[in-house]
């Protein structure tokens, strides 16, 4: 169980400074670390810290009247991680606005394996999602969440897609990013060669697509590709690889990205029986 709770009553001390601001610090950056938000975030926090991944809990912020509740979750962590609570003004104080959810978590990432480690060290059967220039936190999030319901054993992104370890992409996921392995480097012509090299089956997913999602063939390996929001995979990309599409009313342009990725990881997961 995590240590007895220590009281905050001054938002400046700095035993809490990697909470502070967590907003404007969301911009900056926090060189390796994370803030995970809400219980449902925290229980996932604690799997990840114990699965020795890469992932550790450094401390534990908790607004007073939530410390009771929380007992169950608090007793996942290690016992000498530090917790604190305070009451609303100082927690607000603290985090830069009124976080009426009361529990965040400061976490490190550390050194996780790149993007060909983490490919070579894919199972035989396996199914992996990519993405392409992503630049919206809550549609990254989301796309997490759909990976881990449909069985995604590797999410990789190009370099120029958006930080997953921000906090909005981490409580939307609902803590997947924090379990699902994942890597975000390189261009997404370098993502499909080591995909391709890797043997596995590269599908584009577009609305002009060639081929019904419905009738994408069973393969040991499968991996999915979904471009940014709005625009897609580009013309170039589409040219170069396999491509299918979702069966949808005319009159609409396309699907959200993850509602997309959602619908074709799920018909994929079915016809590979994964599911």
């Amino acid at each position: 169980m995590a240590m007895p709770p220590v009281r905050i009553d001054d938002p400046a001390d700095p035993r809490i400074a990697g909470f502070v601001s967590i907003k404007e610090r969301d911009l900056t950056g926090r060189q390796g670390r994370f803030i995970a938000e809400g219980t449902v975030v925290l229980r996932m926090l604690a799997a990840a810290h114990r699965a020795g991944r890469g992932i550790a809990a450094e401390a534990i912020l908790l607004l007073e009247n939530r410390l009771a509740g929380l007992a169950d979750v608090l007793a996942e962590f290690p016992a000498d991680l530090p917790v604190f609570v305070a009451d609303g003004r100082v927690f607000d104080a603290i985090a830069g606005f009124n976080m009426h959810r009361g529990v965040l978590a400061l976490g490190r990432r550390d050194q996780m394996p790149g993007r060909d480690a983490l490919l070579a060290a894919l199972a035989a059967e396996s199914l992996a999602l990519a993405a392409c220039g992503l630049s919206n936190h809550d549609n990254m999030g989301a796309l997490f969440r759909n990976a881990a319901a449909f069985g995604v054993d590797a999410l990789l992104m190009d370099g120029s897609s958006c930080d997953p370890m921000y906090r909005k992409a981490i409580r939307v996921s609902v803590g997947s990013v924090l379990t699902l392995p994942f890597a975000r480097e390189g261009t997404i012509a370098e993502l499909i060669e080591r995909l391709q090299a890797a043997g596995f089956a590269l599908w584009g997913l577009s609305p002009r697509g060639e081929t019904d999602i419905a009738d994408i063939p069973p393969t040991p390996r499968t991996a999915l590709l979904v471009g940014t929001e709005g625009e897609g995979l580009p013309d170039k990309i589409l040219a170069a690889i396999r491509t299918a599409r979702i069966r949808q009313r005319p009159g609409l342009d396309s699907l959200n990205v993850a509602t997309a990725a959602a619908i074709a990881l799920h018909q994929v997961a079915r016809t590979n029986g994964r599911i």
